[in-house]
């Protein structure tokens, strides 16, 4: 089917979760449709970069899978890649630790290579979302070298070190804006996919380091997500079964497909009732309910 309306595709960040964005890539290219614009954070941004620079759903999934399935090549990479050696254990620097992203992002993604080096070569524009450490603030990046604006959308503290952008400090974009519906409003339809989720188990169990740290920016990312999601509403809101999986949790690429495969038929069906008839449309949710942020479950 073909399209005479402007669609912006909204990829939220939630680190492996995210890579059921790329089942909303898979739909899109079943319909024989594009978006007109992307807008990404975290994983969103890696997502929404590799399908703005003209990859399929479909490449991108056999891509990912093939790399993952490799669990001693991307240990290997992940060895290399460490940001401290053994000797700086002894030194005291271990919690100093702070991988690079520049360097995960050309090491751990499929298909990086094919990506062009700027913004303005991309056939789809995309936006991609950072926060300003020091300043406080959301910082949206659609112009310039692309490579560096993705690895700072992805710079979860704690995990990655910040990436200096034209004078200034970056980190995850989660941090401030985790779904950017709000820069796709000229669109005439927004598909936003939401995969932040947030941190579950036993209530009395006592969660690690890690996961205490990923834990608390989930939750503040649900109380961002909350709030926007009062005052504007996408078209479609796909959210997917995730929180069955750890955040980094990217060797597990494949169980989280497969657990939300079920899923496209029915974002399928909404899309094409959507572009068909873009004057009757509610907005329409797809997957788990939408969490009521300050209720005990």
């Amino acid at each position: 089917m073909s399209s005479n309306h402007n669609i912006g595709l909204v990829l939220g960040g939630g680190g492996a979760r995210g890579m059921t964005h790329i089942l909303v890539c898979e739909v899109f290219d079943e319909l024989g449709i594009k978006p007109a614009l992307i807008a990404g954070t975290s994983i969103g941004a890696i997502i929404g970069l590799g399908y703005a620079s003209g990859m399929s759903g479909r490449e991108m999934r056999e891509n990912t899978l093939e790399f993952f399935s490799q669990k001693r090549e991307v240990y290997a990479r992940l060895w290399q890649a460490r940001p401290i050696g053994v000797g700086d254990i002894f030194r005291g620097r271990l919690l100093q630790a702070q991988f690079d992203p520049l360097i995960i992002l050309e090491n751990f993604v499929p298909g990086i290579e094919r990506a062009p080096e700027t913004f303005e070569e991309l056939p789809i524009p995309l936006k991609v979302v950072s926060c300003d450490f020091y300043g406080w603030c959301e910082t949206v990046l659609d112009s310039g070298p692309i490579r560096p604006a993705v690895a700072a959308s992805i710079a979860i503290p704690s995990v990655f070190k910040p990436v200096p952008i034209n004078g200034r400090l970056q980190i995850d974009g989660g941090a401030v804006n985790p779904l950017p519906i709000d820069l796709c409003l000229g669109q005439d339809i927004v598909i936003a996919s939401d995969v932040a989720g947030g941190p579950t188990g036993e209530p009395d169990k006592m969660p690690g380091l890690l996961e205490t740290i990923i834990g608390t920016a989930q939750i503040s990312m649900q109380a961002v997500q909350a709030e926007k999601l009062k005052r504007r509403k996408p078209d479609i809101l796909f959210r997917p079964k995730i929180n069955d999986f750890f955040v980094l949790d990217f060797l597990r690429t494949e169980q989280i497909l497969a657990m939300n495969e079920p899923l496209k038929d029915d974002l399928k069906r909404r899309m094409e009732h959507i572009i068909d008839s873009p004057f009757e449309r509610e907005p329409a949710h797809i997957g788990v309910p939408v969490p009521a942020i300050g209720l005990a479950h």
